[in-house]
């Protein structure tokens, strides 16, 4: 943000996208109280009546400044304040005006929003090409080591990582304990805050539920018909089955227009509440080029949520991911849980997610590999274990089918750092440094 502010210098607008309750409001006016001597925030989702009159003459750019400058009390000074228009997604007239308000280069401009290119949002308007986007996700796991107090961890964690060097399994053991608590909370700001507050799972469990429910609600509205609620639903269900790609046809049907269930999925991507991956039929640089975009697997943008609605049905107490991953007992049929971490890692360090699928040499089952990273000239396939490492035949069936194009193999599960062959095995709270 503070890159946009002193490069583009009012060029563009800084659009900051998200789901709902990823903390977009917050860091935006946190930034402008740092960074700006006035601000005036403008709250589209509770906006007074007068907001709205002002918008309709938002042409005569004169009359708009001072008409804000009245409804919210504040005195915009000529390139020193900032305008945020929070959830811009309910007012596309002023996100259409951003190219004439830019122009104007009087203050910068700050957007925040949800389900921004969802069609009902986008009618009829132009997007405005000077927009700087950036993207928002749940808190990282460094992040949410920072909210816990913690500064000294995440740097020592890079050097082990750097120099491949092993913890000791005691110091490990640790580490991995600290890491499934940042699982069973996720990283949305508003769960992580009700544990700091509380220490209580239960409470943090009722917070995470109302996230869902904002995010059921936002679907309804999407789709009517219900069938995005229920593929959102049937995330943990569907990754719990172990299949090689999203079953949705069995959860919204077969009378659906191919097309229109496509667009669905779209939504759904668009609303930054899932992380889809797809298959990459040559698992090779330029996985973009390669990427099946019929076969896909689906995980939930925060793990946090995921277990909520895993157990969606269960009180807290009865939930046996918190039980489990709490004792480290998480079995190898809840491993899902780890593969939908990993997913939600390498997306907040800018990966697009792609895995590879291919028969056994007898053909009764598949091959997979779970992630796909390319780097430089090479790519890095990723296998991700809850429990036992001694097997890998994926991994080692991949390193032999496309032993040219590896840089590294990555073997992600749940002990120290080692090393087994030319593969990496490498604790899942690494992931982050990939």
């Amino acid at each position: 943000m503070l890159e946009w502010k002193q490069k583009r210098d009012g060029a563009t607008a800084l659009l900051i996208k998200g789901a709902r309750r990823v903390g977009k409001s917050t860091i935006a006016e946190e930034f402008a109280k740092n960074e700006y001597e006035s601000y005036i925030a403008v709250d589209f989702a509770d906006a007074p009546a007068a907001l709205w009159e002002a918008v309709e003459n938002i042409s005569d750019r004169d009359n708009f400044f001072m008409q804000l400058q009245f409804i919210y009390g504040v005195q915009l000074k000529e390139r020193k304040s900032v305008i945020i228009f929070d959830e811009i997604q309910k007012c596309p007239k002023v996100r259409q005006a951003i190219k004439y308000l830019v122009k104007d280069h009087r203050y910068d401009y700050i957007e925040t929003g949800s389900l921004l290119s969802i069609k009902k949002n986008t009618t009829g308007i132009v997007i405005p090409s000077e927009e700087t986007r950036l993207t928002m996700y749940p808190m990282d796991y460094e992040e949410f080591q920072w909210a816990l107090g913690n500064d000294n961890t995440f740097p020592l964690l890079k050097k082990m990582f750097e120099e491949r060097k092993s913890f000791g399994d005691a110091v490990a053991r640790d580490l991995l304990r600290k890491f499934r608590l940042y699982m069973l909370i996720g990283g949305m700001p508003q769960a992580v805050e009700t544990y700091l507050d509380t220490n209580n799972l239960a409470e943090v469990d009722a917070k995470k539920r109302e996230i869902i429910e904002l995010y059921l609600d936002d679907f309804e509205k999407i789709d009517p018909t219900g069938k995005a609620s229920r593929i959102f639903k049937s995330i943990p269900a569907q990754l719990s089955k172990n299949a090689s790609r999203f079953q949705e046809r069995s959860i919204i049907g077969y009378t659906m227009e191919e097309e229109k269930a496509a667009e669905l999925i779209k939504e759904l991507e668009d609303s930054l509440t899932v992380n889809i991956s797809f298959h990459a039929n040559d698992p090779n640089v330029g996985l973009v080029l390669h990427a099946d975009y019929d076969r896909y697997k689906m995980y939930l943008a925060d793990t946090g949520l995921f277990i909520t609605l895993a157990f969606w049905n269960h009180d807290v107490s009865d939930n046996i991911i918190y039980q489990k991953l709490l004792s480290d007992k998480l079995s190898a049929d809840l491993g899902y849980v780890y593969e939908n971490v990993v997913a939600q890692m390498l997306t907040a360090n800018g990966h697009k997610l792609f895995y590879y699928t291919w028969p056994t040499e007898n053909g009764k089952r598949k091959y997979e590999i779970d992630f796909i990273l390319s780097q430089g000239n090479k790519i890095c396939p990723i296998e991700v274990k809850s429990s036992g490492y001694k097997t890998h035949a994926s991994l080692d069936a991949f390193m032999v089918k496309f032993s040219d194009r590896i840089l590294w193999n990555y073997l992600i599960y749940t002990k120290d750092l080692r090393k087994d062959g030319s593969i990496i095995l490498l604790p899942v709270f690494l992931t982050a440094f990939l």
